[in-house]
Formats: C-alpha cells, structure tokens, sequence
C-alpha cells in the first residue's frame, strides 16, 4: 500500500485545497493529512487564521478525501510523522517548490499544481477588508513594526507622518507615502500606530479617534488616569479600538504562562517578583529628558504580568525611586494584595537581573531574563525532579498579533 501525506491549514476550505487534496489523493492509496494546531500557525507568522484547528479538522473530514488527519504542532515535525506512518510520497502545493526537497533522504517529494485564482488570503480579505494603517512618530520601535506588518495579512501600510528627515528614508526604504500634516493622512487610513513622545499621545489619540481612526500606541499610553479616562471614553463612544501595544502579552510563552497559572498548576499566586533594567548607548542625553525614565519606560511592561495575574485591587502600594536632575533612574514598588504580594524594580541606567518568579502555594514558575521576550519557563516544585521546562518561539511578530 503506497502511502502519501500532505499538509496545509487549511483556512475556510475552498475548491482550490479540495482540487490539491484530491491530486494528492491520486498519487497512493492511502492519504494522511497534516492539519496545522492554532499555535503553529501563530509560530510561524500566520496571525489571521478566521478558523480554529477543530473547524478546519472537520472541514477536511467532510471532503471524504482524507483517510487519516493528523495536527501539525511543531518544527520538524514532517520528518517525524514520514518515519512513523510509513510514508512514500510527501505531497505539497507549487508554491512551495524546493522548499521541502530536504525530505527526499526520507521520501518521494511531489510538488502539485496549485489552483490558480482563489486562496485563502482572498477569502479572508473579502470577510475582513484589508486595514489601512498609518505611522505616526519614528522611533526605534516604528522601524521594527515596519518590518514585521509584512507578515501581517489584512494589513496595509499607507505611510508616515512625522516632522524631521528620518522619516523620509523609511519612506524610501519601504516605499511609502510620507505625509506634510496629520490630518492628511488620517483621511487615508484606518488606524494608526504612534510611535511618539509620551507629552504628544494625547492629542495625536485625540485626532486620530476624532477621525474614525483605530489607534495602537507604544506605551506608556498616557500620563495621567485623566487623560486615559477622557480618551478611552471617546473610543468607546465612537466604537473604535484603542490599544497599548505591549507586545510581551501575545507572545505564545506569554500567554501559555498565563494558562498553566490559571489552572492551578502551582496553587495559588502568593507572591510575583520582577526585574526590568536597560543602559542606553546615549545614557547622558537620554538622562536630559525625565519622560524617559525608568518608570515611563518599564512601568507598563512590569506592571502588566502582575495585573493579569493577580488584578488590580490592591490594598497598599510602596514606591521607592532613585532620582537625579528629574530623571528616575531607578523604581522598585511593591503592590500588597488581600493574599499576595507584587515586587517589581525597574531601572534605566541601571542594571539588574531582569528576570521574572511568580510563587505559589504548590510550586512556582521562573521565567529567566530577559523575561519580557519570554520563550522558555520552568515550572519548579519541592521535588527537583518534577520540574517542568516548557519552550516556545519568542514572537518578534506579536505586533500583528496585537492588531
């Protein structure tokens, strides 16, 4: 019995999988078929998936096509999944040509004729319109954002509006617009992402959302609970999306983290204890402007964790802050809940273990530094050798998954 294996997502099953699928079908007897797992998907830059693994699994089950689905979860898996069914022939679309050549050692490779005119992505974009987004404000973080909306479908960039020269290479590095005024773009998109001094947020959210734009900002988002209170208010009335773009939070490790303490897998949450810390290459310009302090760089980043975890209900908060010319170099507050505690230190110009231990009453989980891009955990106990080392792909790309 010769045996194929074919694999694919899979997403809103159209006549163009069907057509590959039973092209495959053709080559053998007996036909397996790989059905990417959501966190797959995600690892690997696929963020717009509309269907959960078990609808896509079905999908295929109702073609009648497949005598045997499978779920693809990880990298390398192919060569695994080949030596253990037995595979003959690995069958997968053009598209891909030489890409999986390296399985010839273990099979027959077979490259199929694609469908032309109909994929996914063209679905997707029909359901969901392709978002028009808009830079505003070029920093470091806005060149990176710029490099990973690539990977992100249904997005578009239009272009950049910022005063100043460096933004008119980014828009030649990336062949987009660059525009004189905000309004003037603003007219051309749909959202925003800004990229700008903590002082100017509140009035570039203002004008964007008082233009029917959605806005994802760097944090810190705002100064003051006023300003979050008046600006939240006014997106929700206009019923667009206002976000902090805190990318530790989509990061798959992130949020398996999250999962393993919601299920009680180390009792309950008694203590967090958390370090962030940077020394800037221009450290003594920097230091010039007290909204680049520790407190407004970090804050948001470590406060995060501990208000997923363990809420915002505090009883008591104790800051202490290191100081100098108006520029906080240094931060470690601890929060006091009804029964737990929150450490966390936070420094900018000063350098510390950024690492991250949230204590319960069964075990505790330790994230090593930098915990921020988390992509490996240990879930620890009394007993040494029940340790649990849990991986995952760190996600450059937890910008689009933020979108």
């Amino acid at each position: 019995m010769k045996k194929v294996i074919t694999y694919g997502t899979y997403d809103l099953l159209h006549y163009g999988h069907i057509a590959l699928l039973e092209r495959a079908k053709k080559l053998g007897d007996y036909l397996i078929v790989g059905v990417t797992s959501d966190a797959f998907d995600k690892n690997r830059g696929k963020l717009n998936v509309q269907q959960s693994v078990v609808e896509r699994i079905e999908a295929v089950k109702a073609t009648g096509l497949a005598d045997e689905i499978i779920v693809e979860e990880y990298e390398g898996q192919k060569i695994s999944d080949i030596k253990k069914y037995g595979i003959d022939i690995f069958a997968i679309g053009s598209d891909w040509e030489g890409k999986f050549d390296y399985l010839k050692e273990f099979c027959e490779v077979v490259y199929l004729k694609r469908t032309e005119g109909i994929s996914s992505s063209e679905l997707r974009e029909n359901l969901n319109p392709v978002i028009r987004l808009g830079i505003v404000g070029i920093q470091n973080p806005a060149e990176r954002v710029l490099k990973e909306c690539k990977y992100v479908s249904g997005l578009e960039v239009i272009g950049i509006f910022k005063d100043g020269n460096s933004e008119t290479e980014l828009c030649e590095k990336y062949n987009l617009k660059k525009y004189q005024t905000l309004v003037e773009m603003l007219k051309d998109v749909d959202a925003v992402y800004i990229s700008a001094m903590i002082t100017e947020h509140e009035k570039l959210i203002c004008d964007a959302l008082e233009n029917n734009c959605h806005v994802l900002c760097e944090s810190p988002i705002f100064l003051s609970e006023r300003e979050a209170i008046s600006m939240f208010d006014l997106a929700k009335s206009r019923q667009l999306v206002l976000f902090e773009a805190i990318k530790t939070l989509f990061f798959p490790a992130f949020e398996h983290l999250l999962l393993i303490v919601n299920s009680g897998m180390i009792g309950s949450v008694r203590d967090m204890e958390i370090a962030c810390s940077n020394i800037p290459d221009d450290m003594e310009k920097v230091s010039e402007e007290k909204y680049q302090g520790s407190m407004y760089d970090w804050g948001s980043i470590a406060l995060a964790p501990i208000i997923k975890m363990l809420g915002t209900e505090y009883k008591n908060c104790t800051l202490y802050d290191y100081e100098k010319n108006g520029y906080n170099y240094f931060t470690k507050g601890t929060l006091e809940y009804e029964h737990a505690t929150a450490t966390f230190k936070i420094g900018k110009g000063i350098k510390t273990e950024g690492h991250m231990v949230i204590t319960g009453t069964k075990g505790y989980i330790y994230v090593p530094a930098p915990w921020w891009k988390i992509d490996y955990f240990e879930i620890r106990y009394e007993d040494l050798r029940s340790t649990k080392n849990i991986f995952s792909n760190m996600m450059e790309r937890a910008f689009g998954m933020s979108c």
